[in-house]
């Protein structure tokens, strides 16, 4: 699944120059992939659990690049994103096992996207 992430953020990094151009691309892609799946539950549950599976593997590698020694954000939003990120891997497996809760995980995306265009 990883793997999905790295080669999606491979097709947006040779479509756009800078980091933030890229993240927010991305952060656009794969929500838009759960806008497109939130009803395909029932329909097309392997698109469904893709898109979820999709923006989880986005919030691993967000995280990891937080964890990162070299990560020049400032300690208060990398924690603030760092939580997030638990609380993603937190509603994914829950949303996964049946329960609502996409339309957040939509949110907190929204939220980023919006955060990113603002920053640039």
């Amino acid at each position: 699944m990883q793997a999905l992430a790295h080669k999606a953020y491979g097709e947006v990094r040779n479509r756009t120059a800078d980091n933030r151009s890229i993240e927010r691309a991305l952060f656009r892609q794969i929500t838009d992939a759960m806008i497109e799946a939130q009803d395909a539950k029932q329909s097309d549950p392997e698109k469904w659990a893709n898109a979820i599976s999709r923006n989880l593997d986005l919030w691993t590698l967000l995280a990891t690049d937080l964890m990162h020694p070299e990560n020049q954000l400032n300690d208060s939003l990398r924690k603030s994103l760092l939580e997030l990120s638990i609380f993603v891997r937190r509603t994914s497996t829950e949303i996964l096992g049946g329960s609502d809760g996409l339309a957040d995980l939509i949110d907190i995306n929204e939220s980023i996207i919006i955060g990113l265009e603002n920053s640039g």
